[in-house]
């Protein structure tokens, strides 16, 4: 199997329960392991940062791109990261099922993106299920949220700190909570 069969295999959003694509995961994963250990070993300016995420997402990231490490992922290759992006330290990205991070956005401490979950039958537990997670433009991720499959958030959305999100947002909201829920409406 190669990147674009998975990617091919994701977005039917089907169970990732075949010996293949298990090889696969593990594959990404050691080639993932590799580079953020890289990333998180030692100091990186933030040309050097960026060059590591370049290497881990597969493609050459934006120059307004700053990370400050350490940053964690299982797999790299299903991350889209738009222009003026902020993610700060110890955020983790589950990112099988796809992770788009629109442009403006800001990422707190500690969050979580996890695009796979489990099946809920004790049967099926061991299969995974991915779905992606879409930030529009200048959506705010306070510190220790945590985002799950399938969630879209809207644009100049806030997620507050702590917030476990299991829904789509709305554009122009804050949410918060666990699980998170509509606090108020920005003015815009």
């Amino acid at each position: 199997m190669i990147l674009k069969d998975f990617l091919q295999v994701i977005r039917t959003r089907g169970p990732l329960n075949t010996p293949e694509i298990h090889r696969f995961m593990d594959e990404m994963s050691n080639e993932a392991r590799r580079i953020t250990f890289e990333l998180n070993g030692s100091y990186h300016t933030s040309d050097e940062v960026r060059a590591l995420l370049s290497r881990l997402f597969g493609y050459e990231v934006d120059p307004t791109l700053r990370v400050f490490p350490p940053f964690y992922t299982d797999f790299g290759k299903n991350i889209q990261v738009g222009k003026n992006v902020f993610i700060n330290a110890c955020c983790h990205f589950q990112d099988h099922g796809g992770v788009t991070i629109g442009d403006d956005c800001q990422i707190g401490h500690n969050v979580v993106f996890a695009t796979l979950n489990h099946g809920l039958t004790p049967e099926d537990r061991k299969t995974t299920y991915p779905a992606p997670i879409v930030l529009g433009k200048n959506v705010w991720i306070g510190s220790n949220a945590t985002i799950l499959q399938g969630v879209t958030i809207g644009d100049n959305a806030i997620v507050a700190a702590g917030a476990v999100v299991t829904k789509d947002v709305a554009a122009n909201t804050v949410v918060g909570g666990v699980p998170a829920k509509f606090i108020r409406n920005i003015e815009i």
